[in-house]
């Protein structure tokens, strides 16, 4: 097992690179312009799958789902550059949690009707 693998199994342990340094100024910097951006893709995307759950016309549909797609990729590319500069952090989970709430869940199964 490596270190990173040791490192997520400890709990409360930060999964992150070395922050970029940005100015600490009242104006907006490197990080809050793709903060910004994040944020309203993550939107779009959001916005994109209720039209897609609504659209009737195929062919609009079509175009729709490929402009969510783009979005979406948009979304994963922003998220990835935040992670890479050390912008975007998360907390490791051990193994213990994940297995709770992984029983939790799958109980919940058994309540679906196929």
């Amino acid at each position: 097992m490596n270190q990173q693998q040791q490192q997520q199994q400890q709990s409360g342990v930060k999964i992150e690179n070395p922050k970029t340094q940005h100015p600490e100024t009242p104006q907006m910097n490197d990080r809050d312009y793709i903060n910004d951006m994040l944020a309203t893709e993550k939107y779009m995307t959001s916005s994109y799958s209720t039209v897609l759950n609504e659209a009737s016309h195929e062919s609009l549909y079509s175009d729709i789902q490929g402009i969510f797609n783009e979005s979406q990729q948009c979304q994963r590319d922003l998220f990835n550059l935040m992670f890479e500069k050390g912008w975007y952090s998360f907390e490791a989970c051990d193994q213990q949690k994940l297995n709770q709430s992984y029983q939790q869940f799958q109980g919940y199964s058994n309540q679906f009707p196929y």
